[in-house]
């Protein structure tokens, strides 16, 4: 498992309390002396008693001993400052620009030169939706795309497995360590992303502790499915509302829009109209008017249109064009 001594220093700063991504990505450039760092921190933290140099190293070796344990799960963990830390896409604040990601398969799948297409939805999709998923899907990999999903089971599955049928890459997200693949059902499908030149990555080294902080890690998921992806498609998914049923798909797609991230849903106004599934989708057809509807009639322009979009901002050379 490779890391850098800057990777083990941010990780070792998020241990301590008052310490995250805004704090990081305001004071922290990267390499930093472990002197500075421990001066930054005692500036910063809201620690009860003085941190000194040596009760930093003796943190960093305790973390250091416990990410390796992710060796032969994780090919490595890489931070800012590192060379060849992803780029994020769109207009991301301090506190939502990503720190560190641990890694396993080609890391280089986000390079703001790759094109990469979220494709997400919800747990149980129904009627056609799996059939028009797969088409839209088989096209984006013709066109060029990676597809980046959630590796949750249904319409994350459907895009995963369908990138590596259409003989294209996949990057998959994942809520938790890369030592225990969630869900487990879906194992085998994280070894096959890799053994495809794909990538999965996370920003956790251990489990959650509670269902409280799981259900935070599957929002920060969304968070990275939206901006490290050219643009966004919603499959279906039902709208919020209380029986307890829509997904995760609604924070990314909240995200995207948020972050400048061109968006996209699968919907046909005519078939679809009644079906529950796709209240989401007609939610934000009605609130986005700049968002891109892909009906099984107009999949090819659709899918040439939304490759050729580019959010707004990031750290690479994009700029808006005309959507749609």
């Amino acid at each position: 498992m490779v890391f850098s001594e800057n990777a083990l220093n941010i990780l070792t700063l998020k241990s301590f309390k008052g310490i995250g991504r805004a704090w990081i990505n305001k004071n922290i450039k990267g390499n930093e002396k472990t002197r500075v760092l421990v001066e930054l921190l005692n500036k910063g933290s809201k620690e009860s008693d003085e941190i000194t140099v040596s009760r930093f190293e003796f943190k960093k070796e305790q973390i250091k001993t416990m990410i390796l344990k992710l060796d032969g799960f994780a090919d490595g963990l890489i931070a800012l400052g590192d060379t060849g830390f992803p780029p994020y896409r769109g207009k991301v604040t301090l506190s939502e620009q990503p720190v560190l990601l641990f890694y396993r398969g080609d890391l280089s799948l986000l390079s703001i030169d790759n094109k990469n297409v979220a494709v997400i939805g919800l747990l149980n999709p129904e009627g056609n939706i799996k059939e028009l998923e797969r088409e839209v899907v088989s096209r984006l990999v013709t066109e060029g795309a990676t597809i980046v999903s959630g590796l949750a089971l249904g319409c994350d599955t459907i895009a995963h497995e369908q990138a590596l049928r259409s003989n294209g890459k996949t990057i998959a997200i994942l809520p938790g360590p890369l030592n225990s693949i969630m869900p487990a059902s879906n194992k085998d499908l994280a070894n096959d992303i890799v053994k495809c030149q794909g990538l999965l990555i996370s920003e956790y080294s251990t489990e959650a502790k509670s269902k409280m902080e799981l259900g935070g890690r599957y929002q920060e998921r969304d968070r990275l499915q939206a901006l490290y992806s050219d643009s966004i498609i919603l499959t279906a998914s039902y709208a919020k509302n209380n029986l307890g049923n829509d997904s995760g798909s609604r924070l990314a797609m909240e995200y995207a829009k948020k972050y400048a991230i061109p968006s996209a849903v699968i919907y046909d106004k005519i078939a679809d109209e009644n079906n529950p599934q796709f209240d989401l989708n007609r939610k934000l057809i009605q609130e986005q008017k700049d968002i891109s509807v892909i009906d099984p009639n107009n999949i090819a322009p659709s899918v040439s249109e939304i490759i050729k979009t580019k959010p707004l901002g990031g750290q690479g050379r994009y700029v808006q064009t005309n959507l749609f």
